[in-house]
């Protein structure tokens, strides 16, 4: 097999921060760890070596293609090595990664495939609704093994700067039509060094991909995981047996799931138990996790430190880490999202004046730092509406309190007002969670002839319970203007996002479509 040479450094007086692009974490595992194994998969088992073989054919075959730097490329395929090689390879190359989500309708893909010029698209399916554009279609499997092996190794782009543009990462569209969110080279490594700074990745780290890798969530862990020369494990779709499964076969060290997924784990190792004592550490991130579900969590997994992981799309995506969450289940604490990741800034603004408030006061969660999006993709205006001087402004409302804990109240959108009263709809979904009967709950406003807006709760459960159950369970909890109005129960789950987030837009929509005034 050839041997992939690195690039050579750069010239004296090139100002270019090597070390702050993608390539910088594989050229350090090709140094340390050659032979190392780099990703399993049903697929493949690479070392180091043979990942960086195969990038570079990658990028031979995106010259014969007539690709050139700063061209888009769009990916739609499951979790997969071959995810992972063109996520590695077309930034490596000076392109533009753009992952489509898998769970996107025809439109939506051609939407985005359309917005961001992609001269190429590689999907591992048929797709419909591509006719009549100007793109390069490339299969993976076979097609893409036949480029790659007729292809001559290239190396990697020697003039990519950390602040080029490494992807777009279209969001799910739960407000609204989907926008590019554009990270650079220096965004994801960011996120690499926070992840760094608080797990104990080494050569030793498996750590296992569940998340779809279209999201940022997905590949969240991807270059901090290489930079260490470990190895990513990864997990084609989720299903509570299969992950647990590869956990004891491949043995796990780590990994990062969203609560819904969390508690499906737990109630299979408790009913059905495997060896997954390899487990160290166990991260949970995309939506706040009930104190229950976290108690669960720990009980079945005792040996794993966890990790909550508040982060967006728009900063790469790590904002705050709040590890060895386990220790602090009894404090109020547990129900934060820990402090600012290091370098990142955090601060709460008062959602119309702009201006900074005292801790606990409740505001917009605003962000700054080397992990924050240079914007939206051909969206100056909805960019201008986030970014100022540097600082996006979230949408999320939260507090800090004086020990700087970043404890989430809601999205701004989610607040519901009713009689006059604000009621924070994670607040009222926490309630419902606390009730060992619910899988996963959605609240929101309805319209209300009286109160304007009433609570309403859609709520998938796990055994037969009646609403007044519930209700009667959240009025022991919580505020009685707090407390569910109504309460719709079904078995199927709710749905979902491709990052796992309760699509709480569309069960909203049903209730106030054709209205004139939407709150």
């Amino acid at each position: 097999m050839t041997t992939l040479e690195t690039p050579p450094l750069a010239p004296a007086g090139d100002r270019r921060n090597a070390t702050r692009t993608m390539s910088a974490a594989l050229q350090r595992a090709l140094t340390v760890a050659p032979e190392a194994t780099a990703v399993v998969c049903p697929h493949a088992t690479l070392t180091y070596r043979e990942l960086a073989e195969r990038i570079g054919r990658l990028i031979g075959a995106f010259d014969g293609l007539g690709l050139t730097p700063g061209d888009r490329v769009a990916v739609l395929s499951s979790n997969c090595h071959r995810f992972l090689e063109l996520y590695l390879a077309l930034p490596a190359a000076g392109l533009v990664v753009v992952p489509l989500n898998t769970r996107h309708s025809d439109a939506e893909r051609r939407y985005a495939i359309t917005d961001s010029g992609a001269e190429a698209f590689f999907t591992d399916r048929d797709v419909e609704g591509i006719d009549g554009l100007d793109v390069t279609v490339i299969g993976l499997g076979a097609e893409s093994e036949a480029l790659i092996g007729s292809s001559t190794p290239a190396a990697w782009s020697a003039t990519v700067a950390e602040h080029d543009l490494a992807g777009i990462f279209y969001t799910g569209g739960t407000t609204g039509a989907a926008k590019g969110v554009m990270l650079t080279h220096g965004n994801l490594v960011a996120n690499a060094f926070h992840f760094l700074a608080c797990w104990p990745f080494t050569e030793d780290t498996r750590f296992m991909v569940v998340a779809p890798m279209f999201h940022a969530a997905g590949t969240i862990g991807t270059l901090a995981t290489i930079w260490a020369a470990g190895t990513q494990v990864i997990v084609p779709a989720f299903t509570p047996g299969g992950v647990l499964d590869v956990v004891e076969h491949e043995r796990v060290t780590a990994t990062l799931v969203v609560p819904t997924m969390m508690d499906a784990l737990a109630v299979e190792q408790r009913e059905r138990p495997r060896d997954v004592s390899s487990l160290r550490w166990l991260s949970h991130g995309s939506s706040p996790a009930a104190r229950e579900l976290l108690r669960r969590t720990h009980a079945t997994f005792p040996q794993a430190s966890m990790l909550h992981i508040y982060g967006l799309t728009e900063t790469s995506p790590i904002v705050t880490l709040h590890p060895d969450e386990q220790l602090r289940l009894d404090s109020p604490r547990a129900m934060s999202c820990g402090r600012p990741a290091v370098g990142v800034e955090v601060v709460v603004i008062d959602p119309v004046e702009r201006t900074p408030l005292a801790a606990g006061e409740v505001g917009e969660v605003a962000i700054r730092g080397a992990n924050v999006t240079p914007g939206y993709w051909h969206k100056p205006d909805e960019t201008a509406k986030v970014l100022t001087g540097g600082w996006f402004t979230s949408g999320d409302l939260g507090y800090l309190d004086d020990a700087g804990y970043l404890f989430l109240v809601d999205r701004a959108k989610d607040m519901i007002v009713s009689g006059g009263e604000n009621v924070y709809s994670a607040e009222v979904e926490n309630a419902l969670y606390s009730h060992p009967a619910v899988v996963e709950a959605a609240v929101f406003g309805i319209p209300d002839e009286r109160f304007g807006e009433a609570v309403h709760a859609v709520v998938q459960v796990r055994t037969s319970v009646g609403a007044d159950e519930l209700v009667a369970h959240c009025r022991r909890t919580i505020a009685g203007y707090k407390v569910p109005r109504s309460v719709a129960l079904q078995e199927d789950p709710l749905p979902k996002s491709g990052a796992g987030k309760i699509l709480k837009r569309s069960l909203r929509d049903e209730h106030w479509h054709g209205r004139e005034m939407q709150i």
